[in-house]
Order: C-alpha cells, then sequence, then structure tokens
C-alpha cells in the first residue's frame, strides 16, 4: 500500500499549528534576509528594465514558473511591458518570441535548471541582456547572466529541506520589488493601473464616467416650472427616478422635486392640488457634469445624503440623470 492511499491518521491540532508558525517564520526570515542583499546588482536590473525597448521577458521551470508567471503579470499590470515564456517550450519554438530588444529574467533556485541552462548559449548569442534570478551565485546561470539577483534561502520550510517554499517566497518577494521600484521610477499613477484593470474595482472608481452611467433622452424626468403637482408627480412615476427636475424653457435647471420633499410636504399637512413645480422645488440642487467620475457623484450623494443627482452641460442645461441604484448597478459603489 502506497502513502497516498494509506489511512489519514487523526489530526494532531497542536502539531499543526506548530508546523504553520514555523513556516511563517522560516518563510519571514527567508524575505528579511533579501533586504540585506540588495545592492547594485538589483538597481542594474531596474535599469536595464526601465530602458528595455521591447519586453522584460520572464522564464523558468517548475515552482520557479509559477512564480515567473506572476512576476510577469505584475511587471504587466504596473507599467512594464513583461511575459512569461516556459524554458521547455522555448527549446521547441517559444525562443523565437524572445528578441534582442528584450530583457530575459530567468529564475532558478539553484541555477541549474537542465531546460533553462540549455537555453543559456542560445540567448547569450541572441544579444538580449540576462538577469539571472537565483540562489545557486557559482551556478551556469549566475556565470552566464549580465545581472544577478541574489534569491537565496538558508533552508526550505519543508522539515525535509526540499519542497520549494521559502525559496519560491523570496522569489515572489524580489520579483514585487522590482515591480514596484521600476512602477515608481515609471511615475505610474493609481489612474494608470487603473487602465490596466478596467474590469476591476479600481477600474470602475478611476474610469468609470457619469455619462457612462446617467440616464438621457426621455428617460431624465423633467417639468417646466408653471407643471401642475399632478404633472410632476406623474413624470416621477413614469421615469422612477425617485425626482424630477423643474426645468426653463431652455432646460436649464432650476431646482429638483424628489420623493423626500413630498413626504416632508405631507408630512406638514399642506394642500398641493394647486400647488406648481416652482412653488414645491428645491431650488438649486446639486448637479454634476457628464465628464465627471462616477465615483464622485457617489461621494457628492454621501456627503449631502441625497439619492438622485441631475447632470448638466456647460450652460447649466439638464443632458442627464442618475441615482444611486445606477451607481450601483455600475458596481461603483
Amino acid at each position: 500500500m502506497t502513502a497516498s492511499t494509506e489511512p489519514t491518521k487523526p489530526l494532531d491540532a497542536e502539531r499543526a499549528l506548530q508546523m504553520a508558525r514555523q513556516t511563517l517564520d522560516i518563510e519571514a526570515m527567508a524575505v528579511a534576509g533579501l533586504r540585506a542583499r540588495l545592492g547594485e546588482g538589483f538597481t542594474q536590473a531596474i535599469r536595464l528594465m526601465l530602458q528595455v525597448r521591447g519586453r522584460v521577458v520572464v522564464m523558468g521551470m517548475g515552482k520557479s514558473g509559477h512564480v515567473g508567471r506572476k512576476i510577469a503579470a505584475t511587471l504587466a499590470s504596473t507599467g512594464t511591458a513583461a511575459m512569461f515564456v516556459h524554458a521547455a517550450e522555448a527549446s521547441h519554438g517559444d525562443l523565437g518570441m524572445i528578441k534582442p530588444i528584450d530583457v530575459v529574467l530567468a529564475i532558478s533556485n539553484s541555477g541549474e535548471s537542465n531546460e533553462l541552462t540549455t537555453l543559456l548559449p542560445v540567448l547569450k548569442r541572441l544579444g538580449a541582456p540576462l538577469v539571472a534570478m537565483t540562489g545557486g551565485l557559482q551556478s551556469t546561470l549566475a556565470k552566464y547572466a549580465d545581472v544577478v539577483l541574489d534569491s537565496g534561502v538558508e533552508k526550505e520550510a519543508c522539515p525535509h529541506n526540499l519542497a520549494p517554499t521559502a525559496s519560491t517566497t523570496a522569489q515572489m518577494a524580489l520579483g514585487d520589488a522590482l515591480a514596484v521600484a521600476l512602477l515608481d521610477a515609471r511615475g505610474f499613477k493609481a489612474d494608470d493601473f487603473a487602465r490596466s484593470h478596467p474590469g476591476g474595482a479600481l477600474g470602475r472608481k478611476l474610469l468609470t464616467l457619469v455619462s457612462d452611467v446617467m440616464r438621457t433622452g426621455d428617460d431624465v424626468p423633467a417639468v417646466v416650472r408653471d407643471a401642475s403637482f399632478g404633472d410632476l408627480m406623474h413624470e416621477m412615476s413614469r421615469k422612477g427616478l425617485g425626482a424630477t427636475a423643474v426645468v426653463d424653457t431652455n432646460r436649464r435647471v432650476l431646482g429638483i422635486f424628489t420623493d423626500g420633499d413630498l413626504r416632508r410636504l405631507v408630512e406638514k399637512g399642506l394642500d398641493l392640488r394647486q400647488a406648481t413645480a416652482a412653488e414645491v422645488m428645491h431650488p438649486m440642487p446639486r448637479t454634476m457634469k457628464a465628464d465627471a467620475l462616477a465615483v464622485e457623484a457617489a461621494d457628492l450623494m454621501e456627503k449631502h445624503r441625497i439619492t438622485s443627482v441631475l447632470v448638466v452641460d456647460g450652460d447649466g442645461a439638464l443632458c442627464g440623470a442618475l441615482n444611486s441604484n445606477d451607481l450601483m448597478r455600475a458596481k461603483v459603489i
């Protein structure tokens, strides 16, 4: 019977916690150890990646390959053009993806991965600068590299010192350090990040405009100032915004009437049957421009405790409207 089919022993909870804490301690020490070893090699790597006319091509095998994919993705999303090329696939045609104008970041804990070392003479002839991330400072990879980043660790968190654990954590952290230093050197801003993440929460907040979510045309509730109270209520009910704009003959916004205004007037016991829109409206309402960020409309609503905002053009004419439900559907809030 193999180990994989043996009955599972009862869990020793204390032992499991002890191993977990030991793993975290070892990996924390591995990352902390990188700090003291950062120096000229790191700045040389940053300089090469800043000046690259092509892309940063990240390569690796096994667990280092998985780390390499993540590093390439992080670089690409923070302003550095990057891609991952699997070292084994490179020997079967994918090496053609790499150009002399690229920079290669090769990752191997030992620096002796066969699939990677086989490529080194070819990469050298190609002329693309080679940055090695390795714990083997005297390895074949290190000897071929133009720049070496020391990612070595004292030991793995695995109790047998075999499974890549602390070493891959160190590689991941060193990759993040590269990405952060590069984005800072490039002056990479939050809105730049958002453009790379249009489907994420940050992307929606920094890229979605009021014009993208507002109601337009006949969906915008509006009445003239002399409209009867009955016509005003009919417009509110028909458009379903919870409010209606009151405009002049040029559609310039004069005021707004909301469900909250109606409730307050009813509580006062006023006879509204003969009232006009101008008599019950709230004058000088909060408005937004169509090219403002939708998140600014959300902030305006929260600050003033309102649920609807009118959108106006440069002349103050009504061109749209939105409420909190519109912002929630767009996942801005």
